[in-house]
């Protein structure tokens, strides 16, 4: 009997393994914290940042009992601030109905707030050993070409066979080890373009490479171009302090400072808009920022401050803050690009 997927890649990843810092000490709290930030972040910045955001919230209980503000000011930089929020909304929710303990089954770490299928089986899978399977956009790839999947697997019907394939093959004894796997293959071995098949140890078993296009999947609907979006910023300072506004919590953002934005149909309403709210205009620039679906163009002035300006209703709070307190804030990377003047 030939061996299983998962015989052939346990001792490929015991040899492989890239050894990250969030490998090590697999507790249930710090497998939820690095899956939350692998999501839509690079691996070299979670390496970065998850030592950072262990030390200073150790365990559930530490992050429940934080303030939101300290929360983004330890992820400032990570972006995606909202996976932020969901996280301690969730650590809250742990604490005051689950005994301060993650549960087992992903069923039931479903029902936390902020958690999803994928971080339930991460979790359910890694922390626990059980027997659950996950799906992110490595494994969908994997899998996809093994198989010559030709649904898009990132929606519909192509995402529910994804997972009903993922979860027939994980196994019973270290599932865990078996996802593990599945991801670091993808990452690096299977990669987007160029995969390096010859150091696969599933190329025997690959559907796509034996048909020689393993590049032609997976077949990926076409993606929504991104929406280009005008604001005017304004840089205050005072001696040692500069002028930063916290967005309402409602809000896109919420819960973080920045130097005040304000958005606007073009540059040209950008620029007349921001001089508005200074006086004394002494410098501008403009500067881009690349999101996913969005790229934001900011037309940032330099002035003096005025005396009760009307700043847009979307910040609960403006003031001047130290400079040299800008690390105890939730400071986006827009904001640091603001306040760091032109390149």
């Amino acid at each position: 009997m030939s061996p299983s997927i998962a015989e052939r890649l346990a001792p490929w990843f015991a040899a492989r393994a890239r050894d990250l810092p969030f490998r090590r000490a697999r507790t249930p709290y710090r497998v939820w914290v690095s899956e939350v930030m692998l999501q839509q972040t690079r691996v070299a910045t979670v390496v970065e940042y998850f030592p950072r955001f262990i030390a200073r919230f150790p365990d559930v209980a530490s992050l429940a009992q934080a303030e939101q503000a300290d929360v983004l000011a330890a992820w400032s930089g990570l972006g995606y601030y909202r996976r932020a929020r969901a996280l301690h909304e969730g650590a809250r929710f742990v604490v005051a109905h689950l005994g301060g303990r993650l549960p087992r089954r992903p069923e039931e770490l479903a029902r936390i707030p902020g958690i999803g299928p994928y971080t339930a089986g991460a979790i359910a899978s890694v922390a626990f050993g059980v027997q659950a399977p996950l799906v992110d956009g490595n494994v969908a790839r994997v899998l996809s070409r093994l198989f010559a999947l030709d649904a898009d697997p990132s929606r519909g019907a192509g995402q529910r066979a994804v997972w009903a394939l993922a979860a027939s093959l994980v196994p019973a004894r270290a599932p865990g080890v078996f996802n593990e796997a599945l991801m670091e293959l993808g990452a690096t071995v299977c990669t987007p373009t160029s995969p390096r098949c010859g150091e696969c140890p599933l190329a025997v078993e690959c559907e796509a490479l034996r048909r020689g296009e393993p590049e032609t999947l997976p077949r990926l609907g076409p993606r929504r171009a991104p929406v280009t979006v005008y604001a005017g910023a304004i840089v205050v300072r005072e001696r040692d302090r500069v002028l930063l506004g916290r967005r309402r919590p409602d809000a896109l953002y919420g819960g973080m400072w920045e130097p005040p934005h304000v958005e606007a149909r073009d540059a040209e309403e950008a620029r007349r808009l921001a001089r508005a709210l200074v006086t004394r205009p002494h410098g501008e620039f403009e500067l881009t920022h690349a999101l996913t679906h969005r790229t934001l163009r900011v037309t940032v002035t330099r002035g003096g401050r005025r005396a009760r300006a009307a700043y847009p209703d979307v910040y609960e709070e403006v003031r001047l803050v130290g400079e040299r307190d800008l690390a105890s804030y939730g400071v986006s990377a827009l904001a640091k690009k603001v306040l760091r003047g032109p390149a």
